[in-house]
């Protein structure tokens, strides 16, 4: 059967999207392995599009030479380029292509959109945060990602009611919420020293000790654990998908307890390729790892 115009379109987006997940995170793509092939496809079209408008205030563009307000422009281009093809089905941009088709499939709507790219643009605006703008922060660059995801994972599975819906949207909020902060922990130096950003309120990152390291994955804890709680909630695919996202994250998460304070500052933690494959076989059986 030939192939239309419109479904070639649509592969070659969907492989863009794969390639930029390959390009920029290999703890991502090795949980959406374990998803089934048409939610996988959904997921790294939302996450391409998130990486993309990262990039657009993460560096890139400053890099090959383009102006703050050139930047800020960009930015307000791709967000407007997004509800376009959320509306009609088409962008000229690829990975713009495939968020959309994903987001028109699965159900995401504006309402959840818009916050992402606010939190974008305060990354162009903002060094520091109070502790509203931080929760408004999180909201926006994690937690409605979470939303977006749980969509394509709901899709395709049975009718829940609304007592279950809220306990997924609950889960999916927490846990992008505690990737984003782990992300911020372990990235101290890189934000503050090459970007100029210092995201935790009231927090001095030149001098971050045991107490405040504490504090904050204390706060973190929280959120994996309010996550992991909707994970019975999941299909058995997305489940064991979001449950190796989730034991990646709280494997940095023990990391970096064990690290010194101190060293936080000018070392980035990570976790080695023999504890990813741990990680992954007990996904792959159903189970969160035992934490540390």
């Amino acid at each position: 059967m030939a192939v239309g115009p419109l479904e070639r379109y649509d592969r070659a987006a969907a492989r863009s999207s794969a390639v930029v997940i390959g390009e920029y995170s290999t703890s991502f793509g090795l949980a959406v392995r374990l998803l089934p092939a048409p939610t996988r496809a959904h997921i790294r079209n939302v996450y391409a599009l998130v990486r993309l408008a990262d990039e657009v205030v993460d560096g890139v563009a400053e890099a090959a030479g383009v102006t703050a307000d050139r930047i800020a422009e960009a930015l307000d281009e791709l967000e407007a380029d997004t509800y376009r093809a959320m509306a009609t089905g088409y962008s000229t941009n690829l990975v713009v292509h495939a968020f959309a088709s994903s987001a028109r499939a699965v159900g995401i709507e504006r309402e959840i959109v818009t916050p992402f790219f606010t939190s974008m643009r305060m990354d162009l605006q903002r060094t520091s945060h109070t502790d509203a703008s931080f929760a408004e922060y999180v909201d926006g660059s994690a937690e409605v990602v979470g939303l977006m995801c749980l969509r394509a994972f709901v899709a395709a599975g049975p009718v829940r009611t609304s007592e279950q819906l809220d306990v997924l949207e609950r889960g999916a909020r927490r846990l992008g919420a505690a990737f984003q902060k782990v992300n911020f922990l372990r990235d101290l130096a890189a934000d503050a020293d090459g970007l100029g950003r210092a995201y935790f309120p009231g927090v001095d990152v030149t001098r971050i000790d045991e107490a405040t390291k504490e504090r904050l994955l204390a706060d973190i804890d929280e959120d994996l654990a309010a996550a992991a709680a909707a994970l019975p909630l999941l299909e058995p695919g997305p489940r064991r998908a979001v449950a190796l996202a989730h034991g990646l994250f709280a494997e940095l998460a023990d990391r970096i307890r064990a690290t010194p304070a101190e060293t936080l500052r000018t070392t980035r933690i990570r976790v080695p390729d023999p504890a990813k494959a741990r990680l992954a076989a007990l996904a792959v059986a159903g189970r969160l790892p035992r934490r540390r």
